[in-house]
């Protein structure tokens, strides 16, 4: 597993804990964190204590036969060198990050038929102690060839997930399903970080459960456009998380964002309107999110340059 953090942490933690032979690589910093306090998850739910097996970068001395990769879009690039000598010729990388840039990374780097797609739900923070922080119910990945066929590692690899402490699929489609999740995560991020709010907090307000279907409107239409529709009824259920009353659900990119931390507005939202101006479609208010983002990021490499 690549990256101990809010996913996988979490992810990670569960796969120990139901047997599986789980190894964290992580950076110096956190591997000295977690080795003074476990890998904890805190939230919903009894909370979890682990001693985690943890390597570095400097310490990785084989293949491993599955990659996990969880790691935010700005820290890829060095996770991509620190993973290299994991990489065998037999190995497979799972790869869970926000939208779809990081597999042409990926494909260059190790080769297209090295690397699946992949697709996390859940909602988990890192406190200021370093704990994982559980928000919400939602567990569950989901994997598939980035071609769509069948296949006997697919088969092998859902084996090893299944029965760990969340959900686990096999899509016949990952990169719609990718798609997909980045409308939903977009449409979230744009509402709540605009609106400096959550879901419910947004919705109280004179007009605010008419923002978020507006927004979803523009994301879909990107998708659409690029040979990913979204159907009614996922239109319909995703619309009815995002004007849910009295909802507490916020995007990590807004609680990064309150946080002061860096956020993935590349990753999230530049990459895609890169891709609408590309297919023609309209987006000012991912437009109008994107260019907040942007000032946010902006005055925060300020700040640490002084």
């Amino acid at each position: 597993m690549v990256g101990a953090g809010a996913t996988g942490g979490f992810f990670g933690a569960h796969l120990a804990r139901a047997g599986r032979d789980v190894t964290f690589l992580v950076r110096p910093g956190r591997a000295a964190q977690l080795r003074e306090r476990g890998l904890r998850i805190t939230g919903l739910g009894p909370d979890v204590v682990l001693d985690p097996r943890l390597v570095t970068a400097a310490e990785v001395d084989r293949p491993y036969d599955l990659v996990l990769l969880a790691v935010k879009a700005a820290g890829l690039p060095s996770a991509l060198d620190d993973l290299a000598t994991a990489v065998g010729p037999g190995t497979v990388i799972v790869p869970f990050l926000n939208g779809l840039a990081h597999l042409d990374v990926l494909n260059a780097r190790f080769g297209e038929e090295r690397v699946l797609g992949g697709v996390a739900r859940v909602m988990t923070m890192i406190d200021d102690q370093g704990d994982i922080v559980r928000l919400g119910p939602i567990a569950d990945l989901a994997i598939g060839e980035q071609d769509a066929r069948p296949s006997d590692r697919l088969k092998a690899i859902e084996a090893e997930l299944t029965c760990a402490g969340f959900g686990i699929a096999v899509s016949s489609d990952i990169i719609r399903a990718m798609w997909h999740k980045w409308v939903f995560i977009s449409t979230l991020g744009a509402l709540t970080t605009l609106m400096r709010g959550s879901v419910g907090e947004v919705v109280a307000v004179p007009g605010g459960d008419r923002l978020a279907p507006r927004i979803l409107a523009e994301a879909t239409a990107v998708s659409a456009a690029a040979g990913y529709p979204m159907s009614k009824g996922g239109i319909a259920a995703v619309t009815a998380l995002l004007t849910e009353a009295g909802s507490t659900d916020t995007a990590s990119i807004y609680r990064d964002l309150v946080a002061g931390r860096p956020v993935e507005v590349e990753q999230i939202f530049g990459d895609l309107l890169d891709r609408a101006r590309a297919l023609g479609v309209a987006t000012p208010l991912l437009d109008l999110s994107t260019m907040g983002l942007r000032v946010h990021e902006n005055r925060r490499v300020r700040q640490r340059s002084k």
